[in-house]
């Protein structure tokens, strides 16, 4: 009887894997790094984790818990409330449609389809500060920043591959 409950506990953990992971980068993402002209541009941690397990595990995170994410970064960082929310809700919808053409394919297609994906996120980001600003600002900190993640997302996809093999694989 003990053996059934550790197990329904182990299986808890690793069914929190993903929205652990995705919180513990966006708290990272957060990390003030004092480098001159770093934090408008600095990579979107939390997307490249949202964008990784919608295709992969999309049962374990929800898009009730990207858009909590999100909320909470927006919180937590001074952004306007609903912005991330947002981007990352749009991301969920767009990747989960192209979910099965994405599954099975090779790590570079994945890394393309991440690209795209983080251009678009940083396109919406853009037009969304322009909005709040009401007028057109210039979209070089976007351009960078997407760039920027989109450079570190190999690194982050392996991790994440990684993790998905140890721990949510039977």
């Amino acid at each position: 009887m003990t053996g059934g409950f550790w197990s329904r506990i182990d299986q808890t953990g690793r069914n929190m894997a993903p929205l652990a992971i995705t919180a513990a980068l966006m708290l990272v993402g957060m990390v003030p790094l004092h480098l001159p002209n770093y934090a408008p541009v600095a990579p979107m941690l939390p997307l490249m984790a949202v964008y990784y397990w919608v295709i992969h595990r999309p049962d374990l995170l929800r898009p009730s818990m990207a858009f909590g994410l999100g909320l909470l970064q927006d919180l937590l960082s001074g952004a306007p409330l609903g912005m991330t929310p947002l981007i990352h809700v749009l991301v969920y919808w767009v990747v989960l449609t192209q979910r099965r053409f994405f599954l099975g394919t090779s790590f570079a297609m994945l890394w393309f389809g991440f690209a795209l994906v983080a251009f678009g996120a940083g396109f919406v980001g853009w037009l969304a500060w322009s909005i709040l600003n009401l007028r057109l600002l210039s979209p070089n900190s976007a351009l960078m920043q997407s760039t920027m993640t989109v450079a570190v997302f190999p690194l982050f996809g392996w991790l994440f591959i990684r993790i998905h093999r140890a721990f949510l694989q039977a």
